[in-house]
């Protein structure tokens, strides 16, 4: 596969409207940077290949080939990705007590994998007053501290890079679906650098259908509340539709309809609402907020699940099928409507020579995905 530098990422991906801010481009050298949300080129790069292109999860991702380096496998048409196990979990009584959103599953086994040495530090995303701030996490009560739900993109992978620099290896990574993409690519050494090593102990991926733009969402909330005053911001499961802003003193309520117009462009060409390449995917589960869903998907995944329940830290229970039905209607949804856009952009499977391609995947496989 051809790789480019930091010019091709400019043009194909952040000057298309691609770019999500994920962070996977930042702190690999100093000409990228995340600012209020939004990812910028400070100085021109003549480098004709560049990790900052190979990790990017809008360009040149071949599907297969991150498949049969996690799976085994080449990518199928299943909406959920491959997995070992789908169930409903909550933290144990040994996790401790946090700002959890749902089920505080995340949180738990994150702190079970680092207590337990799994892991040697957890890249989370923190919260600066509203703004998502990426952090190393290397202590239990800097986990709980990240523990709720920001809702708005994130440069969370600058603090994976950052910490590779300074030496850090064995890591565990919370990411949404866009930011597990970019850690798989990161996985294959698309460089082929010789001093490469796998630099994670253990991804957990969240549930994400879209992220909100930050610098649009501040404007939003700066002129219906005081930015000072927000404690949490939760989006309820459906059917609820409204998006709950908590305060010391009241629980603000804005609809969602409000909410979805200030998701950037780049959403919309997302396939993944589950993060696939993940060990483990964690997302709320429809009508109980106190819950859950888990889905175990590689062999150090199901290992950590398991260790976890048994030390106390997790607490598993079926997920009754209608859950699972609807968890794969609405991934597939996510699925076709991304691939269908991407499509009548003209990128994916762009031919050799005209130029970097979002995404690569079978012809076959793709033909099922679309139901034909």
């Amino acid at each position: 596969m051809q790789r480019f530098g930091s010019r091709e990422l400019v043009e194909n991906v952040i000057r298309q409207n691609l770019c999500i801010g994920c962070g996977a481009c930042n702190n690999l050298c100093p000409y990228f940077k995340s600012y209020n949300g939004k990812t910028t080129m400070l100085f021109p790069c003549t480098l004709p290949e560049g990790r900052c292109f190979a990790y990017c999860p809008k360009t040149e991702v071949d599907l297969d080939e991150l498949s049969a380096a996690l799976f085994h496998k080449p990518y199928g048409d299943d909406p959920l990705g491959y997995y070992r196990s789908i169930m409903m979990s909550r933290a144990g009584a040994r996790a401790g007590h946090g700002l959890f959103q749902a089920g505080g599953t995340v949180s738990a086994l994150m702190q079970f994998a680092l207590e337990k040495r799994h892991i040697d530090g957890a890249i989370l995303t923190d919260r600066k007053g509203i703004e998502p701030t990426p952090i190393l996490a290397t202590e239990s009560k800097d986990i709980l501290k990240c523990a709720s739900s920001k809702y708005t993109a994130a440069p969370t992978l600058a603090a994976l890079n950052r910490a590779i620099k300074e030496g850090f290896g064995n890591l565990g990574i919370v990411s949404t679906p866009c930011q597990t993409l970019a850690v798989a690519q990161m996985r294959l050494n698309p460089l082929q650098e010789n001093t490469f090593r796998d630099p994670t102990g253990l991804v957990i991926g969240i549930f994400c259908t879209w992220a909100l733009d930050f610098q649009a969402f501040k404007v939003f909330l700066s002129q219906r509340i005081d930015l000072a005053e927000i404690r949490k911001i939760d989006i309820p499961p459906p059917p609820a539709e409204v998006m709950e802003v908590f305060t010391d003193c009241a629980t603000i309520e804005y609809p969602l309809s409000e909410i979805r117009q200030l998701v950037p462009e780049a959403c919309s060409y997302c396939i993944d609402m589950t993060a696939e390449f993940s060990d483990i995917s964690v997302g709320v589960m429809e009508g109980r907020t106190d819950m859950n869903t888990l889905i175990t998907r590689t062999d150090r995944g199901q290992r950590i699940v398991d260790e976890a329940v048994s030390a106390g830290y997790l607490v598993l229970t079926d997920l009754p099928d209608e859950n699972l039905e609807h968890l794969k209607w609405a991934a597939d949804n996510k699925k076709k409507r991304a691939f269908a856009k991407a499509e009548e952009k003209a990128i994916v499977n762009t031919p050799a020579g005209t130029g970097p391609s979002y995404l690569r995947i079978n012809h076959a496989t793709l033909k099922k995905i679309r139901g034909e």
